[in-house]
């Protein structure tokens, strides 16, 4: 059901319109974890870090969705605030023509260059066929990949965070039942981990593609909308491109720390293949509420309401640090326990670094998650340029200092450590932006007024 976000308690609107989003990406993420977990406990060391060596490349093709979820997600937003519901629609088969033409251009990319990449990012000889495998497979599920993350995104812009709630929760149950059948009982390797993937991401795309054409024919409007808008295009584009760079250096850099990690050997790739999943359950959830809060920035922009922007970032705060307690918790305390669920008999240096790597970034999860709620405000708002600044501060400086420390005495460890200095950095650069924004400087109204 559509919810106009632009009324209402921000601190209430927020919390019934993103708890929905974070069980969402808690099972979206059991899509990796169940991969991760099933290889490591039935097929071998060597299957769990090929699925961690790969997963990093299928980061790249995932910041091309991010990114067309989000320029997407932001120009509805902002139309369905102002109640121009004609040229929301027209936005809508804007973004699925342009995605439908980027997708298939990188489905023939990926088909050819992956093999390169692999190699680029010095992929041990043991690991590099099942690498090649999982990722030739994850290629041609692109076009899923792409479509649902686009109608995700315009169910979170029509402030619905709960029916894609529902397609998660039943395709990722059936991914991990079909991951244990093809690996256990077809006796399919890791190829049966990748094709389980591949068909419920299938059902959850077409379900969702079907639903959104449904609730679009519902809502009223004069006369056809355009199917291709050249001017929409344009503004989805300010949205997306920048989105879509950000997220794709991410990716670079995380391929350049994970050249840096297999120099250390397939040990040290496991252990950091179990640990950088569980961190990236934690990220991935915080940057979901991010993109939560990014639309009901734009729908409260598009009505004209930016005194509500800051209740919203400061009611965010408390919701984002109440996940982290938690997770910090049970990643700091119950290291072991939960390394131990992708390993089933883990080496000692595989241990060690699972260790090392969650114990120091767990700590940290307070400080990337205040970045979070004010990178989606910056993104919601239309301010992608400070958006880029931060994100790039931070990754830059933590490929860096992975590169000069893991040269020291501390070696694996030095890559853990460049973490949270970039964390901070970018939270700081981020801070400042938001605190520039003109809802800093709006007056003061009552906010609070009953739903």
């Amino acid at each position: 059901m559509n919810k106009d976000l632009t009324v209402g308690r921000p601190e209430s609107v927020l919390w019934r319109f993103c708890l929905p989003m974070f069980a969402s990406v808690i099972f979206q993420q059991l899509y990796n974890i169940a991969d991760s977990l099933i290889a490591g406990k039935f097929i071998g060391e060597n299957a769990l870090a090929a699925i961690g060596n790969s997963y990093e490349i299928t980061l790249i093709f995932m910041a091309f969705a991010i990114g067309s979820n989000m320029g997407c997600s932001i120009i509805v937003s902002r139309l369905f605030g102002e109640k121009d519901y004609g040229r929301m629609k027209s936005a809508v088969s804007t973004a699925w023509i342009a995605g439908a033409v980027l997708v298939g251009t990188l489905t023939v990319l990926g088909l050819v260059f992956c093999d390169g990449l692999l190699a680029l990012i010095k992929t041990p000889a043991e690991v590099f066929s099942d690498s090649k495998l999982y990722l030739d497979i994850y290629v041609w599920g692109l076009p899923f990949l792409f479509f649902y993350n686009i109608s995700t995104g315009i169910f979170s812009a029509l402030g619905d965070s709960k029916t894609p709630f529902r397609f998660l929760a039943v395709s990722s149950v059936a991914n991990i039942i079909m991951d244990v059948v093809c690996v256990n009982t077809f006796n399919m390797g890791i190829a049966g981990l990748a094709w389980a993937t591949f068909i419920c991401q299938g059902i959850s795309c077409v379900l969702a593609v079907w639903t959104i054409i449904r609730r679009l024919k519902s809502i009223p409007t004069e006369g056809r909308h355009v199917l291709f808008d050249r001017k929409l295009m344009g503004q989805i584009a300010a949205v997306a491109v920048p989105s879509i760079l950000q997220q794709s250096f991410v990716s670079v850099g995380n391929i350049a720390i994970q050249g840096i990690i297999n120099s250390f050997g397939p040990a040290v790739m496991a252990g950091y293949s179990a640990g950088v999943k569980l961190n990236n359950l934690v990220i991935t959830s915080l940057t979901t509420m991010g993109n939560g809060i990014s639309n009901y920035t734009a729908q409260n922009i598009g009505a004209a309401k930016p005194e509500r922007i800051r209740a919203g970032h400061n009611a965010g705060i408390k919701m984002v640090w109440l996940i982290c307690l938690p997770v910090f918790v049970l990643y700091f305390f119950g290291t072991r326990f939960v390394l131990g669920l992708f390993m089933e008999t883990p080496t000692e240096g595989a241990m060690a670094t699972g260790l090392a790597f969650l114990r120091i970034v767990a700590p940290c999860y307070f400080i990337i998650a205040v970045k979070m709620v004010s990178d989606g405000i910056l993104r919601g708002s239309g301010r992608m340029k400070e958006f880029m600044v931060c994100t790039f501060s931070d990754l830059i400086l933590r490929v860096a200092l992975a590169a000069v420390l893991s040269k020291t005495a501390l070696g694996s460890l030095g890559i853990w450590c460049a973490w949270p200095i970039g964390w901070a950095v970018g939270t700081l650069l981020s801070q400042v932006f938001y605190r520039r924004g003109p809802w800093c400087r709006a007056a003061a109204v009552n906010v609070n007024e009953e739903a």
